[in-house]
């Protein structure tokens, strides 16, 4: 049965239909999912407006309870919805499972911090008034979600916009809408009033357009490509919107000569290539120095040829297939282009066939790559790595800086020294030591620097600089 938009607490049906294709079988059609028009995103943000002063005055005890009620559900179908989670975007089951109960623990998080106080009681310069700095919910928020994780990104943009008292308009990604649509059944079934949530699904030239073009949207919380964000951005402030982007990566793993080597190519491989490279914080750049470049290339290769690229709900598959025909095409395109400027493709980088029909790609590991090739500018969104070979540490230090982007970045060494001096200079908002570049709690903030964030962090306490507001009160007694 085609599934349906949620507007003001009702499911509504749109004006067609979108299949939605298991990418490890794409004769496996797991649903229809119905498309808002424009019309339809119009009254679901009239229904959050009507429903704001109210819930925003609500009491943070009926919200955490509410948040609690999603997140216990969530955990207890973890296996389920993790499920349909990799189903439809080709990550591994365990992977798909794991991102679900992320999803549950953000929801269970932010019912916490409903209940914290955040403000401030201080005395003013001038004797018998008290300043009181309080926060309120900013309004209307319109969220904008990617498709490479279909739960845990809309889960930490609902949770704490829900949890400070705002009101939300979700769009998820038009290639991944069950997940999204699961979420949105659990948050239907909770006391939540009529209007608070909305779920409208379709293209990102409809819905997502008219969330940002819309004057009664206060807020747009998005996560997707840098050319979207930017246009978001520009269309945003003409409506004094208050905008939270997080954009793409070009993201390092530099691996020193004094690194334990099956430390460095055990990270490598699951920043580059696991959930099918298809993370924002995945390593597509590997900068090595020459010390142990050509022991660890031959070790990283070795580990690459062992993967299972199989389909996503087989067990022992340890990489999925590529979300969609389109991303496979660019990610064969880059290993060629990279080959055509004078990399040399050291393993994999082809298309594979499976026993379904579906996008199946070897990881890529492309070597003799310089800083200046676009495989080292770009971002492919895929399971492709190049190897950058630097002399020393400055020199890697120096690569990696050297991008656009800035959201996470890694090393391995036994070096305190460079540890140190590489977590204080890297240009990043994220950085890890002797880890995998991809992975961060869901208590702390995430986001980065230069072309990969803008706005306030996302997750963790610090997301109630997106979603509120702050207001200075003075009180003579």
């Amino acid at each position: 049965m085609k599934k349906l938009n949620l507007i003001d607490g009702q499911w509504v049906a749109g004006g067609g239909a979108t299949p939605n294709i298991n990418p490890s079988n794409t004769a496996d059609v797991i649903d229809e999912f119905t498309q808002a028009d424009k019309a339809q995103v119009e009254t679901a943000i009239a229904a959050a407006r009507r429903a704001f002063p109210k819930w925003a005055l609500a009491g943070v005890q009926q919200r955490a309870d509410i948040l609690d009620q999603i997140g216990n559900e969530i955990l207890a179908r973890k296996e389920e919805l993790g499920t349909l989670l990799s189903r439809e975007e080709g990550k591994t089951r365990p992977e798909g499972i794991g991102e679900a109960a992320r999803a549950g623990y953000i929801f269970k998080f932010f019912a916490g911090e409903a209940i914290r106080a955040h403000g401030e009681l201080v005395p003013s310069v001038r004797p018998g008034i008290d300043v009181e700095i309080t926060r309120e919910p900013v309004g209307v928020v319109g969220m904008i979600t990617p498709w490479n994780f279909p739960i845990a990104i809309p889960a930490w943009k609902i949770a704490p916009a829900l949890a400070f008292g705002n009101c939300v308009v979700f769009k998820p990604a038009d290639l991944v809408p069950a997940s999204a649509w699961a979420l949105a059944e659990i948050i239907s079934r909770t006391e939540l009033p009529p209007g608070v949530f909305n779920l409208v699904m379709g293209r990102g030239s409809v819905v997502g357009a008219a969330l940002v073009s819309s004057p009664d949207i206060d807020a747009i919380s998005f996560t997707g490509s840098v050319p979207t964000g930017r246009n978001i951005a520009r269309t945003a402030v003409e409506t004094m919107k208050k905008v939270q982007l997080e954009m793409g990566g070009k993201n390092a793993q530099v691996v020193l000569d004094d690194a334990d080597l099956d430390v460095a190519v055990n990270i490598s491989l699951q920043s580059a290539f696991f959930s099918t490279g298809q993370r924002c914080t995945a390593a597509s750049r590997l900068i090595v120095t020459e010390g142990i470049h050509d022991r660890f290339v031959e070790a990283l290769g070795k580990r690459m040829a062992a993967l299972t690229i199989d389909d996503a709900l087989k067990a022992g598959t340890d990489i999925g297939p590529v979300v969609d025909q389109s991303q496979l095409s660019q990610n064969l395109d880059y290993v060629k282009i990279a080959q055509d400027e004078g990399g040399k493709l050291a393993a994999g980088g082809q298309r594979l066939t499976r026993g379904t029909e579906g996008f199946y790609m070897a990881p890529a590991l492309i070597t003799e790559t310089t800083p200046a090739m676009r495989i080292n500018r770009e971002e492919v969104f895929g399971p492709v790595a190049s190897v950058v070979r630097v002399k020393d540490y400055d020199e890697a230090l120096a690569v990696c800086n050297d991008v656009q982007f800035g959201l996470t970045a890694g090393i391995a060494t036994r070096s305190l020294k460079h540890a140190a001096h590489f977590k204080r200079n890297a240009q990043v908002g994220m950085v890890m030591v002797n880890l995998p570049t991809a992975g961060v709690d869901y208590h702390v903030p995430f986001g980065g620097r230069k072309g990969s964030s803008y706005g306030p962090r996302e997750q963790g306490a610090y997301a109630r600089e997106f979603y509120t507001t702050v207001k200075t009160a003075y009180v003579q007694p």
